[in-house]
């Protein structure tokens, strides 16, 4: 009997006529032998028939198209300028299809680590005589080229090297540190739209930040402007995404005031002690910075995924609710009664019902002032969302500026300071230094660091996802080539931003969609629009402090209220289209954080939704998603038993499981129950409650098809070996079809290494495909006297 290994396979899938449409070539470092003849090959590869002239001529003009080797080391014309159809391993003119004679592939060679290669160093002239004259020597570069050398890097230099250029020091460095990249690209030609896009930038959003650090954060306003003097410059330097612009954003901010307020409630500090809440918002940045930058340096960037769209839209939406409650006791002039109260302090429910109860006490003016300020930006929100796409000029108009400007001369010219409005007043530094450097992690915060921990972690994840959506909504610049998005170096750059951040107590700050959209559409083009925006912001800080005295802060408010109102805007959208589908899971969890947000606080709303989401994430990775196949009548293919096609056959004696997917610790758990769940009624569907109904001679065979296995971990591998070893010792037979076909597999490996090869019966049970298996077990089966019965449906 010939073998039934896999090698020794029945089935030939070569084509009874060799294909001419493909040939495929290795990329060559020179000729195949002396005179490019493969010999060996003889007549087996002989073409067929030559065609007649008009033919030839025909197939010449093709094959000289696909018959050119993909990288070539120089190029070859004929007189006619058209290029020769010469195969690279043999002489002349080719004709041969798919079984062609195949040049030998070239041989990878790697350079010496050790050696002085023109690939070290920096390739920057001036930097690396720098460097040489400090330390003395060259042997740096040396150094620098095996401590920033990785296995993927050492593959990419072959691959570099067969393409006939030799990568650099400098490269592999501009990819980690995309401002090498970028600033040897940078033109003058940028410079003006980068400068405008940053002026319109720092129009819309400065006063923003001054606004998100008072009323949400409840910190100094300046640290507010801190944020977009440090953050923004940091992440043009190592920023994956170079249109996109950090600042604070809502969200964050909001999650600082609660912490802060939360030190208060418990009598840690004084309500009016700004340094404290200076140095508390300071270690908040910090640590969710450090979570940010120890997250990128871990490679997690695929976290962005685990959270779902009905948790984020549901928070989203829960922030926006909390925000617009909040900013109603300001507007209405209640400020002081609210903390007189207690209210301030106490969740959006019991706000609203302050705010009910206590209408009838607002300020008039102060409502005025945020009403008309509010309206007045939302109509020029609309009004530029319908006139932009006909005129696009129309997104430099700085409509938010504006009304900071008039409210800010009103209020000064018409004195509503007396009249009881409500002022931002001096804006100067907690510590009364400006930039004052204070280290977030130093042991006097230890008790901060406690209380902001799992705050910062919040802050870290939401800001992480709402950067990630913002890069991937802008995707990679036009105009600044080879800088690719990646979201481990963002959580670096972002990571970085935040620790540089949180040593001078700003607010957090990530990416913002609506932020990057506004640099881009007003002519941002590079990184360089981000440096300026910094630029700007410390302008502000050191000469334009003095005229922020008489900004209203209900205007302050108005502003955030509109932002609030852009996070809820959404969520109708959504909870329409889950109603439409039936997604009563998702809409339940929006609900739940949407409830716990409103009625308890932020923070348990946030973990709720996290912790959800993460059982849902678990629940969907742990379940084995193993299927029992049947046979289409009438062919040799199989499907799944499970679905509506209700005319598929079942061969008599023989279970076929397919296992669709890599073998890991957390869904092999279940794998055992599911499969005897298989054996005992044919279908995963059915309850457990039922007695047998399979009977036991359909399972003296087992085939799996493990096409799907692409890997497997030491838990799968040894749940695998146990099923195995238990259909051995119940005299079951075991097939495997569409395994790993390279003996230097890792799968392959570990069967081998864990004895389920010995196990099953050797090489032999491992076979091609479904039907070769069952060839197999009708032969075992006639040798050891068994009948095999017909199949039945």
């Amino acid at each position: 009997m010939a073998s039934h290994s896999r090698n020794g396979s029945h089935n030939d899938h070569r084509p009874a006529q060799p294909s001419g449409l493909r040939q495929t070539y290795s990329a060559l470092n020179g000729s195949h032998g002396e005179n490019g003849d493969n010999s060996e090959f003889g007549d087996a590869f002989s073409p067929p028939a030559s065609p007649d002239p008009a033919a030839q001529a025909a197939l010449s003009y093709s094959l000289a198209s696909e018959s050119t080797p993909l990288i070539q080391n120089r190029p070859s014309s004929s007189g006619n300028g058209r290029r020769n159809s010469v195969h690279p391993a043999h002489p002349g003119l080719c004709s041969h299809g798919t079984f062609s004679p195949r040049p030998s592939s070239p041989t990878m060679t790697t350079t010496d680590d050790d050696s002085d290669t023109a690939g070290s160093g920096t390739h920057i002239p001036v930097l690396d005589d720098a460097i040489s004259t400090i330390v003395g020597h060259d042997d740096w570069k040396k150094w620098l080229k095996r401590r920033i050398r990785t296995k993927k890097m050492g593959h990419s230099s072959m691959l570099a090297e067969q393409a006939g250029f030799q990568d650099t020091t400098l490269m592999y460095m501009a990819y980690y540190i995309p401002c090498l990249n970028w600033m040897g690209q940078y033109k003058w030609s940028y410079l003006r739209g980068d400068l405008v896009a940053a002026i319109t930038v720092a129009s819309f959003y400065l006063p923003m930040a001054l606004s998100l650090a008072s009323n949400l954060a409840h910190v100094p306003a300046i640290h507010g402007l801190y944020a977009f003097a440090v953050n923004p410059l940091i992440y043009a330097l190592l920023g994956s995404c170079p249109q996109m612009v950090v600042g604070p954003e809502a969200a964050g901010s909001l999650l600082v005031g609660t912490v802060i307020k939360g030190s208060v409630d418990s009598g840690d500090n004084q309500e009016e002690n700004d340094l404290i809440h200076a140095q508390l918002c300071g270690v908040i940045t910090g640590l969710a910075g450090a979570t940010v930058f120890i997250a990128g340096l871990a490679r997690l960037g695929f976290l962005d995924s685990v959270l779902s769209r009905p948790f984020l839209r549901g928070f989203i939406s829960a922030i926006g609710f909390v925000i617009a409650v909040d900013q109603l006791i300001p507007e209405l002039g209640l400020s002081e009664l609210a903390n007189e109260t207690g209210a301030s302090h106490g969740s959006p429910a019991d706000k609203i019902e302050f705010i009910v109860r206590n209408a009838g006490k607002a300020h008039g003016l102060t409502f005025a002032v945020a009403g008309i300020s509010f309206l007045f930006i939302m109509i020029c929100r609309e009004l530029k969302k319908r006139l932009q796409p006909r005129f696009p000029s129309v997104a430099y108009v700085p409509d938010r500026f504006f009304v900071v400007v008039v409210s800010a001369i009103l209020c000064w010219h018409l004195d509503w300071e007396s009249q009881g409005v409500e002022i931002l007043g001096e804006v100067k530094a907690a510590n009364g230094n400006l930039f004052a450097v204070h280290w977030p992690f130093k042991l006097d915060n230890m008790a901060h660091i406690r209380t902001a921990m799992s705050t910062s972690f919040l802050i870290a994840l939401l800001g992480f996802f709402e950067s990630s959506v913002a890069a991937k909504s802008l995707g990679t610049s036009e105009t600044m080539q080879g800088i690719q998005l990646s979201a481990n170096r963002e959580l670096i750059a972002l990571g970085v931003a935040n620790l540089v951040g949180g040593c001078f107590m700003a607010v957090p700050a990530f990416g913002g969609y609506g932020r990057s959209k506004v640099n881009k559409s007003t002519g941002g083009k590079s990184p360089m629009s981000s440096i300026f925006l910094s630029i700007i912001a410390l302008f502000s800080i050191l000469f334009l402090l003095p005229y922020f005295y008489y900004l209203p802060k209900p205007v302050l408010s108005s502003m955030i209220s509109v932002v609030a109102w852009s996070l809820i805007e959404e969520a109708p959208h959504d909870i329409g289209f889950f109603l439409r589908i039936r997604g009563w899971a998702e809409l339940g969890l929006m609900a739940i954080i949407f409830l716990a947000t409103m009625f308890y606080s932020l923070t348990l709303g946030m973990a709720l939704g996290v912790g959800v989401s993460m059982l849902l994430v678990i629940k969907h990775s742990t379940r084995p998603r193993i299927q029992i196949l049947g046979r289409i009548p009438g062919t040799n293919r199989f499907e799944n038993a499970e679905s509506d096609n209700s005319s598929l056959e079942f061969v008599e004696g023989c279970l076929i499981v397919k296992i669709p997917e890599p073998l890991t610790f957390a869904n092999t758990g279940e794998l055992k129950s599911r499969l005897r769940r298989l054996e005992l009624y044919g279908t995963s569907k059915a309850h457990p409650a039922l007695p047998r109904l399979r009977p036991h001679d359909s399972n003296r065979n087992v085939i799996f098809d493990i096409h799907g296995v692409i890997s497997m971990d030491g838990s799968g591998t040894q749940v695998l070996e146990e099923i195995v070893r238990n259909y051995h010792d119940r005299g079951v037979r075991v097939f495997f079809s569409r395994g790993p076909t390279r003996r230097d597999h890792p799968v392959w490996r570990l069967m081998v290494s864990s004895g389920i090869v010995e196990l099953v019966g050797g090489e032999s049970h491992f076979v091609n495909d479904v039907e070769e298996a069952l060839r197999l077990t009708e032969y075992e089966e006639s040798l050891s006297g068994e009948v095999s019965r017909p199949s039945e449906s």
